[in-house]
Parts: structure tokens; C-alpha cells; sequence
């Protein structure tokens, strides 16, 4: 296996964790360090195990299960404190109990912090950060040091910065890491200054780049351009404020724009899963527009683009999105041409002409309806109906004789009450039901599947995931027209539609429709096949 160039050292688990709206539970932190270990990081830091943090200290004993093949898993603290012996300091004594066979340590780089915030003097600075990582290092351990504030420290005083990196590789450290904690070095400063830290010192180096400045990326890049062999950041860009430097931007820059291995071969495929799944872990919203792995990251809309994408596609594409495990996809919409329309039909009707009418159809209604509010970008399943029912083939499952919706609500601090009724024919068969929900469209959807399980006992696989609604005009106020997203899942595949109309239960229903429709179809096939 060829040895990787950048070794990659992921504090998701540590650093991440102080992002706003992240708490991992010890259950969540095991199942993103398999994830990470099956991706092939070099470092997985787990945490802060000390005497506040129980939950770090049963992480740590429940990764000795985990087999860590490659990846080393790394243990966080700071410098022990003043006026004490390391080996007295009760912090290196959770340290060493995590396991770890990694210890990183941060310590002033910055005088400021050193004078105003520790309170102690330079030269007692300096013996802490050396004691300390002799301590360590005696215990058996790779040590890192991170030298926070290390370059804001270099601006205010050049050679104190440094003679802490000294003060550290007198001590033994294995790795010497200047951080931009504060995020706020430009990248120009950034390449002089590593220049200057390589041009110091033998021992291997790293960088830990915050985003307060939107540069975290590229600072990480420019470091290793000028001799940094470790990147340390986070998967999504997780992180204390703005965050980290983004693993899943900076990985794939580094191995398909500089060259530089930073996964083992293969790996780098799972970029955009991991991405994803650690999205869910944390129960955030993905950020759509990433580069690599975002949803939009290799989305085409214009007409034009398009075209060229499908006889290029390095025409419109940086890369091929199969490199980190995403996927190109043609958004179907009122700037869709022609090329558009016939790719996404061709998966219904592969042999379709691009010449055939319903081509020019079906663009034509796509227009219409965005121009209505519609928007079939996101709703592909909403777009799938359409054309069937344009051919004539759609699937005709149900067919509508009515709906009733009831909300009430009888005192002033009571809940509201929503009842729905509902009339279908169902193959001749007519059904007539009534459900109670938590809302008007809850209670709709109860209502619909209650009357379509007994023909189709399907239904019950399908679960809506998701629900939005867009205000399409603002300034019309309540009066103005609504735009509903849908996303369900049968467990297997997901899908999402869409409806529009001046009334929310009615582009509730719309969508809610084609889910179902969109749902059972798609089991009605397999079962035919």
C-alpha cells in the first residue's frame, strides 16, 4: 500500500463538539470513529478525558473495542499546570488512563495569552509546554503539540512563538502544529510564516486552521505547499464559531488538485457518505452548495450547460463527481432545455427520441408550473408523474371524490384539533374514511392510507420524512401562495414531490398524492418483475 503524503488528523469528536447545536452522545462518537477509521484518517482525536467529562473518559474505554487498523486514536489536553510537577498534574493522569496511544497537547504560542489569560511569566510558559511533553513522551506516548495562538503570536513576537515550538521539541514531540485558533491570518502570512517554522526546525509539522475568515481551506492548503505533513480539521467543517478547516473539501483538494495522498487508495470514494451520515449523526441539515460533497455540488440547471455536461463533462466539471462518491445530477426547471428533459426522461423510457413531442411537452409544462410556483429541482418524483400523465401511462391507483378538513380548537390554552375525511374510488371501490392528526395534513395522510391499505397493504412502508413549505410572494401575506416540499422513504429509496396552491392544504395534498402514488408505484413494479 503506497504510504500517504499529508496524514490527516480528524477532531470532529473533540473540536467539532464545540459547535453550536452539536452534542454527540458516547453512542454517536463510536459510530462516526468507524466511520473515520473506515475512511483511513491517519488521527482520530476522541476528546477531553478529564475529571469533567465522564462522557469522554467511557469513550475512550469503550474504543478499545473498536479495531483501529491503521488509524490512531489521540487523546486532548493542555499543558500541565503552573507551579506543579507534570507527573502530579491530575490531568496527564487521565490522559494516560484513556488508552490513547496519541496525546496532543496544546499550549500558549501567543505572550498575550501566556501574561494575560494563564497569568504566568514567558519563561514559565516555555517550562510547561517542554515538561509537559517529556512527561508524555516518558509514558510511551506520540506526542503532538499544538501551539494555539501560534500565529497571531508570531505577528506580536516572532521569536517567543518560535521558542515555544523549541520548548516542545526539547521535550520530545513527535509533531509540532501551529494553529490559526482565531482564524484570522491571511493566506499570504500564512505561507511566509510556515517557511519560516520549516526552515527551523527537523521534526514533522502540521496546521490547525479555524474558518472565522473563510480561509481555513486554503490555509491548510498553503501550509502543506510550504512543508506541512499533518492537516487537522474536521469532517463538514464542525467547529468552535465559523468552525474548522473542512475535511471533505480539504481532503479531495489536496489528493485530486495538489497530488497529495492523503486517505489509502480507494478511500477517497467515501467522502461524500461519510459526509452525509455524519450530517445525520448530528442531526444538522447538510449544507447543500459544499464543494465535493454537496447534494448541488455537481448539479447542472442551465440549458446550455447542460448540453455540453452531457457530451463533456469536464466542460462544466471540475472533476468527476464518482471521485469522492457523489453523483452529477441535471435539475429539471424553467432554465431547462431540451438535453435536460430528454436524460431525465430516458430513465422512464430509455429509447425515447430526443425529436418526440412529449419532450417538448413536458418542458413546456415544467415552465408553466414554475411559473405557477411549482419547482421540480428537488422533486424529481413530482416530475417522473408528470410526464406519465402527459404520455397517458401514469399509474392510476386512487381517484379523488373529495376531502374534508376540520381544525378546532376550544379554549384558549388548548391544543388545536384536526380531522380529516376523505372520499376515493379505489378500482371501483369506493372508501370513505376519517382520521384523526396532530395537524390538518397529519391527519390527511392517516386518513388517505387508511383508505388504500386494504388494497394497497404497501402503504405501510412509506413514511414521510420531511415537510416544507416556501411563501412563494411575501408581500401578499397570508394570502399569498405556498409552495410544499415532501420527502418520504420506503426504507430502501427515497424521493421527494411537490405541490403549489394559494391554499396549504391543498399543495399539502398535491404532494402528499404523489408520494403516495410516486411509493406504490415503485412496489407495484418490483413486484412485477
Amino acid at each position: 500500500m503506497k504510504e500517504v503524503d499529508v496524514k490527516v488528523y480528524d477532531t470532529t469528536l473533540r473540536d467539532g463538539c464545540q459547535a453550536e447545536q452539536i452534542s454527540f452522545s458516547v453512542k454517536d462518537k463510536l459510530r462516526i470513529a468507524q466511520r473515520l477509521i473506515d475512511l483511513g484518517v491517519a488521527y482520530v482525536e476522541g476528546g477531553f478525558p478529564n475529571e469533567t467529562t465522564p462522557s469522554d473518559q467511557k469513550f475512550f474505554a469503550q474504543a478499545q473495542d473498536l479495531d483501529w487498523g491503521q488509524t490512531k486514536l489521540a487523546a486532548f489536553g493542555s499543558t500541565r499546570r503552573k507551579a506543579i510537577n507534570a507527573e502530579d498534574d491530575t490531568s496527564f493522569k487521565y490522559l494516560i488512563a484513556s488508552g490513547a496511544p496519541v496525546v496532543t497537547i496544546f499550549g500558549k504560542a501567543w505572550d498575550l495569552h501566556v501574561t494575560d489569560v494563564l497569568c504566568v511569566s514567558r519563561e514559565e510558559n516555555l517550562a510547561m509546554i517542554e515538561d509537559s511533553v517529556a512527561f508524555l513522551k516518558s509514558q510511551g506516548r506520540e506526542v503532538i503539540f499544538d501551539a494555539e495562538h501560534f500565529f497571531d503570536g508570531y505577528h506580536a513576537d516572532a521569536d517567543y512563538a518560535m521558542s515555544t515550538l523549541h520548548a516542545a521539541a526539547r521535550g520530545g514531540a513527535d509533531w509540532l502544529v501551529p494553529c490559526d485558533t482565531n482564524g484570522g491570518t491571511m493566506p499570504r502570512a500564512i505561507q511566509e510564516i510556515m517557511a519560516a517554522v520549516v526552515a527551523e526546525f527537523n521534526l514533522p509539522l502540521g496546521v490547525h486552521a479555524h474558518n472565522d475568515t473563510g480561509v481555513a481551506v486554503a490555509n491548510s492548503i498553503i501550509a502543506v505547499e510550504a512543508g506541512a505533513t499533518q492537516v487537522q480539521g474536521t469532517i463538514n467543517g464542525y467547529g468552535e464559531r465559523t468552525g474548522n478547516a473542512n475535511l471533505c473539501t480539504l481532503i479531495p483538494n489536496l489528493e485530486l488538485k495538489l497530488g497529495r495522498r492523503c486517505l489509502p487508495e480507494g478511500r477517497l470514494k467515501q467522502m461524500t457518505a461519510v459526509s452525509v451520515y455524519v450530517n445525520e449523526i448530528a442531526n444538522l441539515p447538510p449544507d447543500d452548495r459544499a464543494p465535493y460533497v454537496g447534494p448541488t455540488a455537481f448539479a447542472h440547471k442551465g440549458g446550455m450547460h447542460v448540453d455540453a455536461v452531457l457530451k463533456r463533462p469536464d466542460s462544466f466539471e471540475h472533476t468527476d463527481p464518482e471521485t469522492v462518491g457523489n453523483e452529477r445530477r441535471l435539475l429539471v426547471s424553467d432554465y431547462s432545455g431540451r438535453s435536460t428533459v430528454v436524460h431525465k426522461l430516458r430513465s422512464l423510457w430509455p429509447d425515447l427520441a430526443r425529436d418526440d413531442p412529449l419532450v417538448a411537452e413536458v418542458l413546456q409544462a415544467v415552465k408553466q408550473r414554475e411559473y405557477e410556483g411549482y419547482e421540480f429541482e428537488a422533486a424529481e418524483a413530482s416530475l417522473e408523474l408528470l410526464a406519465q400523465r402527459l404520455r397517458g401511462d401514469a399509474p392510476k391507483l386512487f381517484e379523488l371524490h373529495g376531502f374534508r378538513v376540520i381544525v378546532e380548537k376550544h379554549e384558549h390554552d388548548a391544543e388545536p384539533y384536526a380531522e380529516a375525511t376523505i372520499r376515493i374510488d379505489v378500482n371501483g371501490q369506493q372508501f370513505h374514511t376519517a382520521a384523526e392528526g396532530d395537524g390538518p395534513v397529519h391527519a390527511l395522510d392517516l386518513a388517505l392510507r387508511k383508505a388504500l391499505t386494504e388494497k394497497y397493504p404497501d402503504v405501510a412502508r412509506i413514511h414521510l420524512t420531511d415537510y416544507k413549505v416556501r411563501v412563494l410572494d411575501a408581500t401578499r401575506g397570508t394570502a399569498t401562495s405556498v409552495r410544499v416540499l415532501i420527502e418520504a422513504t420506503d426504507g430502501e429509496r427515497t424521493w421527494a414531490t411537490v405541490g403549489a396552491h394559494q391554499n396549504i392544504i391543498e399543495a399539502s395534498w398535491q404532494a402528499l398524492v404523489d408520494s403516495i402514488i410516486y411509493g406504490l408505484a415503485r412496489h407495484l413494479g418490483d413486484q412485477s418483475t
